[in-house]
């Protein structure tokens, strides 16, 4: 088998990994598409480790140890990611990446008009409540 299928395959894994990753809103659809991206430069590791085997004297599989690295990250990746994404999504009711960005830049400029008071009492936010309800 050429070298140029497999490589043109793991282009095309990648690729399709990378507008997942730009176009999607989900958190979970993300991280699947940073698997799919991961499990293209697997598949280029492992090709051009059986092409460079075929022409090299000394069969060292390099690209295979690369490879079950990478399968170990992304393993340890998955499972933080996902767990990132558990504890936003019981704290903050949603896991669109949009949504939550929106609510982090809008918590800052809830005084617009610059005055405080400060003889009235301090209203906890719901992101506080939650918190506590947790806790």
């Amino acid at each position: 088998m050429h070298l140029a299928y497999p490589a043109v395959l793991s282009a095309l894994l990648f690729c399709t990994g990378l507008y997942g990753v730009l176009a999607r809103r989900n958190a979970i659809l993300v991280l699947m598409s940073v698997e799919l991206m991961l499990n293209a430069v697997n598949l280029n590791l492992v090709a051009f480790d059986v092409w460079l085997s075929k022409t090299a004297q000394d069969a060292l599989h390099s690209g295979q140890a690369l490879t079950l690295f990478t399968i170990a990250i992304a393993a340890a990746e998955i499972g933080i990611g996902l767990a990132i994404v558990l504890a936003v999504h019981r704290n903050r009711g949603t896991a669109d990446i949009d949504r939550l960005r929106d609510t982090a830049e809008s918590d800052d400029g809830d005084d617009s008009d610059g005055d405080t008071d400060d003889d009235s009492e301090p209203a906890l936010s719901e992101s506080a409540e939650k918190a506590e309800a947790t806790a």
